[in-house]
């Protein structure tokens, strides 16, 4: 990472081979991978999934902007986001709507979720990054998208890559370094678990 917020590419990619080796940075992989390591939060009361009203919406905001205060990124905080393209090449782009929250991210790395579908049919992950300093407020228009599903597979973490936050509509998948971390944050915030006996 640089003073401006550019993150490095190849170093990114190796930071994240060293600190993920089990799962490539496909967000929705990640509770399968590092299960004694995720856990999952609701974003509003009563498990609701879309925000309706300005009340719901700064819910959504608190319950995100506590849980990444408490794993306190630092400085900055690192921003991946993604995008779906029918060719290896970054554009055209489906999600128009990410680079409008992500303006100034760079192009990280391309991967292919499902390698042995037929090329006709492959759908390429385009992931990219940046890095903002960290406050909580820093990226209220990120989350709105998020919880409005005008963006998904968006990936937040510290620059080290210490703990991951994957936002969702209807909450967060949070993968820390330890079960005991993971236990004391979902004690802390126990009324936003699913009811589900798999978490979800």
């Amino acid at each position: 990472m640089t003073l401006n917020g550019a993150v490095e590419p190849q170093a990114l990619s190796q930071l994240w081979d060293r600190k993920w080796p089990e799962c490539p940075p496909f967000a929705h992989w990640l509770p399968d991978h590092y299960p004694d390591r995720w856990a999952r939060f609701h974003s509003l009361p009563g498990s609701k999934r879309y925000p309706d009203s300005e009340a719901e919406y700064a819910i959504v905001l608190d319950r995100h902007y506590t849980v990444l205060s408490e794993l306190n990124p630092g400085s900055h905080l690192l921003i991946i986001t993604t995008e779906w393209t029918d060719t290896p090449k970054t554009t055209p782009q489906r999600w128009p709507r990410r680079s409008e929250v992500a303006p100034t991210s760079r192009h990280w790395r391309t991967l292919i979720e499902e390698p042995d579908e037929e090329p006709d049919f492959r759908s390429y992950t385009q992931l990219y990054a940046e890095a903002r300093p960290w406050q909580p407020g820093t990226i209220d228009i990120l989350l709105r998208a998020v919880a409005d599903d005008e963006i998904s597979g968006v990936l937040l973490g510290p620059p080290n890559l210490g703990w991951l936050y994957h936002p969702y509509d209807g909450g967060a998948d949070v993968i820390v370094s330890t079960r005991a971390e993971r236990d004391e944050l979902k004690a802390r915030h126990h009324t936003w678990l699913s009811d589900h006996p798999a978490g979800l």
